[in-house]
């Protein structure tokens, strides 16, 4: 049951997220419940913790870059409610999958969009003189010219992975 509901929050997510690059509320706190309510059903008070920490855990992985600016609430709680549902494991291992995949996209966008040698040297002037804008992965380019890709393909691909494969 908890595959199905995953599969279906998903898709949803990642439809809007492309769409209108929101991950909504009406899917993501229906989904938190939903796990709580079905893991308390199923487990009773071990339920609640199963769901508590995976919450928790999803919650806080991708906090600290939501607050520093590079990503949306939405994504937060995407992750979030896929820990409720899923638990702490399997959060943390699409976690995982999540951020080489959107390393991967994000890498694929800035060598598209400002080629390869600037990437490079770029890069290695960074590294040289240790500066810490290497993060700025972000398909539109906003005032500062950092390019954004919807993060919710990232994490829906991530969790398949995780469905697929499971843990490393």
């Amino acid at each position: 049951m908890q595959i199905i509901v995953l599969g279906i929050v998903l898709i949803i997510c990642l439809i809007t997220d492309l769409k209108s690059r929101k991950i909504l509320n009406i899917v993501t706190v229906p989904t938190i419940i939903f796990g709580f309510v079905y893991s308390i059903i199923i487990s009773g008070f071990n339920g609640l913790l199963f769901s508590g920490k995976g919450f928790l855990v999803g919650l806080s992985l991708l906090l600290i870059p939501f607050i520093l600016g590079g990503m949306g609430a939405g994504d937060v709680k995407l992750m979030a409610a896929i820990g409720a549902l899923m638990g702490t494991e399997f959060v943390f291992y699409s976690f995982i999958y999540t951020a080489l995949i959107g390393g991967v996209i994000g890498l694929l966008l800035i060598i598209k969009n400002k080629g390869f040698i600037p990437l490079l040297k770029s890069t290695l002037f960074n590294l040289v003189f240790l500066r810490s804008n290497l993060g700025e992965i972000i398909i539109s380019q906003d005032k500062k010219g950092r390019i954004s890709f919807p993060y919710g393909v990232a994490i829906a691909l991530g969790t398949l992975c995780t469905l697929v494969w499971g843990g490393f």
